[in-house]
Formats: structure tokens, C-alpha cells, sequence
């Protein structure tokens, strides 16, 4: 029997959730389908309960149910609950298991797509939003030799210093502290490029080597890349490689079966 899977959100017509997991279950010979709903904004809960009567086995979750997914979840993953967001559900029976894999979408894609060790290394993570808290502690498992969080509005970094400094070494503060600092991989978890906006990061900040990893994708990307080689960036990415890693983490918890992320990525990116 085939098994029922779908990403819900509003809006989700962009979502490139279908093709990606139309191809893992093509790669992988897994048995299921997998579908797009677009839920109310004020209609979660009821969406999530009628796609489990039909039978569905699980749900990614995209904006802005991620809180919904949370408080709907029976149970939780540690790393949904320093996130404080679930992006991706798990039913068995009565149970709800709510899981958050953007943290471990990046570490896949910057320790296998782009061979980057986060070991040692010396990490910036631009923004204090629900994206910047889905991916600290994951980056922090991998023993960086220190994280720090910086954003415009200052309380916000402290508040995810407070959070997560004790699983590792992580520091707070506005963007002119940062000046005079080196990071070997500059993160950017902010939604500046979606408005034609760049961080304002004082110059310099890049070490030899460093790499810009830029969580948004599409033409708005472009900009920061430009920013971030005038500045000294060794090489610059932007984050279809940890949408697919994401996406292949889920499918693991769903299935058992981790697909290959490389193909996918070379599929989305032909268009």
C-alpha cells in the first residue's frame, strides 16, 4: 500500500518539497506519494487532522505553521525543542513525534557537499530568528571552536547566548562588535536578501579559507555572494544544498532510508 506524505503551508505553491521527494522515493524504490497542502492560515490543526484520517504516515511543515507543528506535536526531538519550532511531524497512531531538521540540513551540506569540517572552526551566524535557532545547537555538536550570533536588534543574539551556551562555546552582540574579528564560516540566517538588503557587517571579518553560507536561495542570493567575495570570502554558497539535506533527513526519519542529496541538488539547480 502506497504511504501518504505531504509539506503543508501557506503559501506552498512555490514549494519545491514534491519534486525533491519525488526523487528520493525514485531513487530509493520507497512506495509513497507525496502531495502540497495549502492550509488556512487559521485552519492547522484541522489540515494536519483530516491528512490523517485519509492515512497520512507524515508532514514537512513550512511557514507559518512551524509553531502549530510544536505545540500539535506529542512528542519531541531535542532539537526541535531548543529550535522551538517542528518542521517536520511523524504519526504513529495517536502519537505525533515532531522533529526540526534545517539544523542537521546545514551540518549534511557543509560537512558532505562541501567538505567544510566545522570542527575547530570559528562560525558567525548572522540573524537571532527561528532560522538562526533551528541550526546553532547541530553546529555546536560538531565542536566549532566558538559560535557567535550577532543581529540587529542585540537582545535578540543574547536571548539564543543565554539559550544554547551551555552546550558550547557561544557568544552575542551587535554588528559593530564584530569588527577587527576573523570567521572561518559566516552564516547568514536573516531574510535581508529576500528584500534586496544586505547585513551590515564591518569589513574584514573573513579568515583565509572562509566560507559565506547564505540559507536563502534564488536570484536574491546573488547580491550577498558579490558582498561576501569583495570581502574576502574564500567561497560562497547559498542553502538549496541544505533545503535537500533537510528534506533527505526527514525522509530518514519517515522511512529508515537516507537518500543520496547530491542528484537532487544537480536536478534542482538544471531547472
Amino acid at each position: 500500500m502506497t504511504d501518504l506524505y505531504a509539506v503543508i503551508g501557506n503559501p506552498i505553491a512555490h514549494s519545491k518539497s514534491p519534486r525533491i521527494h519525488a526523487e528520493f522515493a525514485r531513487q530509493t524504490g520507497e512506495d509513497l506519494r507525496y502531495e502540497a497542502i495549502l492550509a488556512p492560515r487559521d485552519g492547522f490543526v484541522t489540515a494536519v487532522a483530516a491528512f490523517r484520517a485519509a492515512g497520512g504516515k507524515g508532514l514537512n511543515v513550512t511557514v507559518p505553521f512551524k509553531l502549530d507543528a510544536f505545540a500539535l506535536a506529542t512528542q519531541r526531538t531535542e532539537r526541535a525543542v531548543q529550535a522551538q519550532a517542528v518542521n517536520t511531524l511523524k504519526f504513529d497512531g495517536a502519537n505525533a513525534l515532531g522533529d526540526n531538521t534545517d539544523g542537521a540540513g546545514l551540518v549534511a551540506d557543509l560537512t558532505g557537499r562541501l567538505d567544510f569540517a566545522l570542527e575547530g572552526k570559528r562560525v558567525l551566524v548572522m540573524g537571532a530568528g527561528g532560522a538562526a535557532r533551528g541550526v546553532i545547537l547541530p553546529v555546536l555538536r560538531q565542536g566549532p571552536a566558538s559560535i557567535a550570533i550577532t543581529n540587529r536588534t542585540v537582545e535578540k543574539a543574547r536571548a539564543l547566548e543565554y539559550q544554547f551556551s551551555r552546550f558550547g562555546p557561544v557568544t552575542s552582540g551587535g554588528y559593530p562588535e564584530l569588527s577587527g574579528r576573523k570567521f572561518d564560516l559566516v552564516v547568514n540566517a536573516t531574510s535581508a536578501a529576500l528584500a534586496g538588503e544586505l547585513p551590515p557587517l564591518p569589513p574584514g571579518i573573513f579568515a583565509p579559507g572562509a566560507l559565506a553560507y547564505d540559507m536563502t536561495y534564488g536570484p536574491h542570493h546573488a547580491r550577498f555572494e558579490a558582498h561576501a567575495f569583495r570581502d574576502g570570502a574564500a567561497r560562497v554558497t547559498d542553502g538549496l544544498g541544505m533545503l535537500v539535506a533537510q528534506a533527505a533527513e526527514s525522509f530518514l526519519l519517515w522511512r529508515g532510508v537516507r537518500p543520496d542529496t547530491a542528484p537532487v541538488i544537480d536536478l534542482l539547480r538544471g531547472g
